[in-house]
């Protein structure tokens, strides 16, 4: 266990974050949850689920340990609120200051809905964009389940634009970053990384597009002249072949739904979304707000078990590396 608790922020709170932090309870005696209390009291009082607030670590099981930080307005089981919106924020802010300073060791974010922080008129894409752009740092979305890993060259972009946005020095960026997180944070020493191709087929050498040729397999070749394995372009409709991931330490997919329909059908419920590149270590669950099971107590915590067990492990790899 860490001195540092690990941060947890519940996200909207008119979803199920509330609702999988109180059923996973017993598994986060070394975590500080930072949202409001009174609506954390009022979910598990529908729940029926019993709970004490403490301002330390947790000394039974129906405790939590919890930095209150108030919504704006009462919250509602499955409706949206854009006035929340700010408190959504103030928690993420609350929880990066902490973890930049050695207060907290890590941040496990619960889901957030990014339209009603747009309609609020806040600028937001997503965890790892926000995080990036307040780190100001280069940052990649890994996903994990199982032993599959799968990060993304783009995150929330619209299709229509991930072609132009993908370029030479990106993917040598991103590959970079990749590779330096599975050494550092998951402890492999020496990664394979399989890049996808952006086109089906990866371009049918040229035929059926030409960012393979053009882009992708020059950003290869030169981060295999220095060293790194890195292998591709490939097919995307067959790289995740069971077989052809044998060696296969994480698979670089071009855009978001690329790569992520194969991870969350290999392992939604119990998948971990976590952010490579940042001065910090962020993992997250791998679904959203399931607003229409907020309240119903039928949500399942398995993906924030997840995300703060391999919070855990970067911790302890993190303090091991630092004490080396």
């Amino acid at each position: 266990m860490s001195l540092a608790p690990i941060a947890v922020t519940a996200g909207e709170p008119a979803g199920i974050g509330f609702d999988i932090i109180l059923q996973a309870i017993q598994e986060l005696r070394d975590c500080i949850i930072i949202a409001d209390k009174n609506a954390l009291l009022h979910r598990a009082q529908h729940l029926q689920i019993p709970i004490e607030f403490c301002t330390k670590t947790p000394s039974n099981e129906h405790q939590l340990w919890i930095e209150h930080i108030a919504t704006r307005v009462p919250v509602e089981c499955g409706k949206l609120n854009p006035e929340n919106s700010a408190y959504v924020l103030s928690c993420l802010d609350r929880a990066l200051q902490g973890t930049q300073t050695g207060e907290y060791a890590a941040i496990v974010t619960g889901p957030v809905h990014k339209g009603v922080i747009n309609e609020a008129g806040f600028a937001f894409t997503g965890h790892t964009e926000y995080f990036s752009e307040h780190t100001r740092s280069e940052v990649v979305m890994l996903l994990v389940a199982n032993n599959v890993r799968v990060a993304l060259a783009t995150t929330h972009l619209p299709l229509n634009k991930v072609a132009d946005a993908i370029s030479r020095d990106l993917l040598i960026e991103k590959l970079s970053i990749v590779h330096t997180g599975l050494i550092n944070k998951f402890g492999i020493q020496h990664p394979h990384i399989a890049v996808c191709g952006l086109n089906p087929h990866a371009g049918e050498q040229g035929h059926l597009g030409t960012e393979e040729v053009e882009i992708i397999e020059p950003a290869i070749r030169y981060l295999q002249e220095t060293g790194m394995n890195i292998s591709g372009p490939h097919p995307a409709d067959t790289i995740f072949v069971p077989t052809n991931l044998q060696s296969v330490d994480a698979v670089m997919a071009m855009y978001h739904d690329q790569g992520l329909p194969v991870l969350k059908h290999i392992g939604f419920g119990h998948a971990v979304n976590t952010s490579l590149g940042l001065p910090i270590i962020r993992t997250s669950v791998d679904h959203g707000t399931a607003l229409d099971l907020a309240g119903t107590g039928e949500s399942d915590a398995g993906s924030l078990i997840a995300a703060i067990q391999l919070a855990r492990e970067q911790v302890t790899r993190n303090n091991i590396i630092q004490n080396i």
